[in-house]
């Protein structure tokens, strides 16, 4: 019942708030246009969800989102950075030039139905736990609102979407970076589902992955195990040394690894290990140094199991550079809207999420945030829309599509993802970014106020990815 919540209804949830507002023809314009296409982007965004493919392996999602911007006249370049999944939907000519992304790739294991229980679809399969079927079609919707009005004459300039896969895993962005997608652009729009309904003024962290491997000898355990050298006496003194060093290092620091491979059977002194390892902190100098002493490491473990051992980067991302000029115009948007309104029903299904996960049961945030203070330390994850926000300046919205509280990375934001409460942050983004890039398309000293806060912010520093020399590793665990 609540998937067929009625169409009317789900299209009109901003904007009784907002009708009461004066309003500007463009700005009517793209909440029409989200209205308009509602339905189409939730069935797009619901197959997204039914389809959940991780990094680097989108080729459903990726066509869906490719074909319905091609449907809608932009022109599309798919492919593009070497990635298969990867692809570029621009429309119009000239400045400003906005850009806006758009991820679709899901989580290992997290399978599960649109229920408030967890009840997976099939059991091991992957799911949008991180309600990335939601980011990529809202941002589209964005992208339609504003070339519709490019295309009326309306606006002048060029809008570009950017299908950036494997946000999650590998960082699929690094590669669209390297093969300069951004290097024309004036400003970026971004957005990322949440539970709460606000401008996205933290930084997030830097963090940098690498694989570590260990050669030895196999032998017979019991038999001559003096004849076998250990790779998994080196990956667990290698562990072992991550977890002391843990005391020794900054509260912003976070280590995580996980072992892929620590031998096969009981009777074998393994001859192989390997783990991927994850160093992150508030910034990338600092990540830097724990990186560099937690590589020494995997030497002195190999010095001490007599085994051979590599280290080989995978990528790395920096922390977001944050653009309050941005946030600014974005907050007067989201103001402007108001909250989101939800159903009995839909409460019901959000505490029954909370009651699930150990929660309370507060049900859905549904005002709107001020902007808040950018903190020197917020914690929180990390994404590859931090390397792009090094690149060029970008302007940042969280929208609730799961409960307060509830678990990111979850089968909880997989359940909500896939139906009403998922389905109203959605448009609810897709009609805040549009809002704030008319501003953008209109003003262009606001483009230019948000650019200089950028070169302020970034100062003389000189960006540089952290991806090895290389294709991207397509195909590769």
């Amino acid at each position: 019942m609540l998937r067929s919540i009625t169409f009317f209804f789900l299209l009109n949830v901003t904007l009784s708030f907002a009708q009461s507002q004066k309003i500007s023809p463009n700005k009517k314009s793209v909440l029409q246009s989200v209205e308009r296409h509602s339905a189409k982007l939730i069935e797009t965004s619901d197959k997204i969800w039914a389809h959940a493919e991780i990094a680097f392996q989108e080729t459903e999602s990726y066509k869906l989102l490719a074909d319905l911007a091609e449907a809608n006249g932009f022109k599309v370049e798919r492919g593009v950075a070497e990635i298969p999944t990867a692809f570029l939907a621009t429309f119009g000519s000239g400045s400003p030039v906005i850009g806006i992304l758009g991820e679709f790739d899901a989580l290992p294991g997290l399978s599960q139905k649109a229920v408030p229980q967890k009840d997976p679809l099939t059991e091991g399969k992957p799911g949008h736990g991180c309600g990335h079927n939601l980011f990529g079609t809202a941002s589209l919707g964005a992208a339609i609102a504003i070339k519709e009005l490019i295309e009326q004459g309306k606006l002048k300039g060029t809008i570009k979407f950017f299908g950036t896969p494997a946000e999650e895993k590998f960082f699929g962005k690094l590669w669209m970076i390297r093969a300069g997608l951004f290097n024309d652009v004036d400003v970026v729009m971004d957005w990322h589902p949440g539970a709460e309904t606000k401008a996205a003024v933290q930084t997030g962290l830097a963090l940098v992955d690498f694989i570590v491997e260990f050669k030895g000898q196999a032998a017979h355990a019991s038999a001559d195990p003096w004849n076998g050298r250990s790779a998994a006496d080196a990956l667990e003194l290698y562990t072992t040394g991550i977890n002391y060093y843990r005391e020794h290092i900054k509260p912003t620091v976070r280590i995580h690894y996980h072992v892929q491979d620590g031998g096969q059977v009981v009777n074998v002194v393994p001859d192989y290990s390997r783990l991927w390892v994850r160093v992150r902190d508030v910034k990338r100098e600092g990540m830097n140094e724990v990186y560099e002493r937690v590589k020494k490491m995997a030497e002195g473990a190999a010095i001490m199991a007599n085994v051979d051992y590599k280290v080989s980067l995978v990528s790395g991302i920096y922390e977001v550079l944050v653009n309050r000029t941005g946030a600014g115009y974005l907050q007067k948007n989201l103001e402007y809207l108001g909250p989101v309104t939800y159903t009995a029903e839909e409460t019901t299904f959000a505490k029954k999420i909370q009651e699930a996960t150990g929660k309370p049961q507060v049900g859905l945030h549904s005002k709107v945030e001020p902007l808040e203070e950018t903190l020197e330390n917020a914690g929180g994850g990390s994404t590859d829309v931090g390397d792009v926000s090094w690149v060029v300046p970008v302007i940042r919205l969280s929208a609730a599509t799961a409960p307060v509280g509830t678990p990111w990375h979850s089968w909880a934001v997989v359940a909500c993802g896939g139906m009403s409460i998922g389905h109203k942050g959605m448009l609810h983004a897709s009609k805040t970014l549009a809002l704030t890039m008319v501003d953008l398309f209109e003003d262009p000293k606001k483009v230019e106020s948000v650019k200089a806060e950028f070169r302020q912010r970034k100062g003389d520093h000189v960006y540089k990815g952290l991806v090895p020399d290389g294709p991207p590793p397509i195909g590769k665990e």
